[in-house]
């Protein structure tokens, strides 16, 4: 099972909403997976998963005693897939009904866009953008990038779903894609929280260990990189300060260093792959870096000299 189908899956089970927040994720759920047919006659609610068909089957007759019944066929492409058709016939209480869901208007029109009215309250912004989580939502898995996004079918449902995600403290956007739209959220944070307001909390609870082990893998990878890195220049400076003093004391003998130069001398001989620090802490008495680091310049700096000379000649 993938996350999305996973999330979706612990989001249609949430049951006990109060009537305000049922009907706010209903609507967006019938706005986003419904359409009307012989005008507002009859309605169609289409779904790939079956919780979610239940979902709203139950909500139908709980907040408007509307009967429908739900149809299972098999998707014309992906025949190994079922779809799930609610269908709910022509009667009383079903033009009302589109009205309150905000489907249609008085005048049993097509409405667009989101019904404001089912939104005023912080609850029912959660509820509705969990319907159109539901509806047409998906998230990617936390082992991946970091995204969710919700695809609808015009410009004015996709502005106001953005806004929705704005009024609930996230940072909702949306663009064109192929013959519609889609309002997404990019980041682990903004996704985690957009979980955590929908209500999916095992799949929040998932996504966050997840998301911990990769950070920590990442932050691990970085590490070993960096350090591979510096043990790479360490090395590549301690065997060009080995030959410059080989040189030094090729040309000009080790005892004609002063006593300081020749004890730097010795170690770095003696240990060309260790670091400057850990070079200081093998002379007796220890020496800080940056004097082991003087002391090698100058050792630097002589053996440029010989090799200046040794050019002009």
């Amino acid at each position: 099972m993938s996350f999305s189908a996973y999330t979706k899956d612990e989001l249609a089970r949430i049951e006990g909403l109060p009537s305000c927040c049922r009907l706010a994720e209903l609507a967006a759920l019938v706005k986003l997976n419904g359409r009307l047919v012989r005008g507002p006659g009859e309605l169609l609610v289409t779904t790939g998963n079956a919780a979610i068909a239940r979902k709203v089957f139950k909500a139908l007759k709980t907040q408007f005693k509307l009967a429908a019944r739900v149809e299972i066929r098999r998707k014309s492409r992906l025949k190994k897939n079922n779809e799930y058709l609610v269908r709910i016939g022509h009667q009383d209480g079903l033009g009302p009904a589109l009205v309150e869901m905000g489907l249609c208007t008085v005048s049993l029109r097509v409405r667009p866009g989101l019904k404001r009215d089912l939104v005023g309250r912080e609850c029912c912004r959660r509820s509705c953008l969990r319907g159109a989580f539901l509806a047409r939502g998906s998230v990617s898995s936390p082992r991946g990038a970091y995204h969710l996004e919700i695809a609808v079918g015009d410009e004015r449902l996709a502005a106001d779903l953005s806004g929705l995600m704005r009024k609930v403290g996230l940072e909702g956007r949306f663009s064109p894609r192929k013959r519609g739209w889609v309002v997404y959220l990019k980041g682990g944070e903004q996704v985690a929280d957009a979980l955590k307001l929908m209500g999916a909390h095992a799949a929040l609870l998932d996504f966050e260990n997840t998301r911990v082990y990769k950070d920590m893998r990442n932050r691990v990878n970085r590490l070993v990189n960096c350090d591979t890195a510096n043990l790479g220049k360490t090395v590549s400076a301690g065997m060009r300060q080995e030959g410059h003093i080989r040189l030094v004391v090729q040309r000009l003998g080790l005892e004609s260093l002063s006593p300081p130069l020749r004890q730097v001398a010795r170690l770095r001989l003696q240990y060309p792959e260790v670091s400057l620090r850990e070079l200081g802490e093998l002379a007796l008495p220890p020496l800080s870096k940056s004097c082991v680091n003087h002391r090698l310049r100058r050792l630097e700096h002589i053996a440029g000299q010989i090799l200046g000379s040794k050019t002009r000649n």
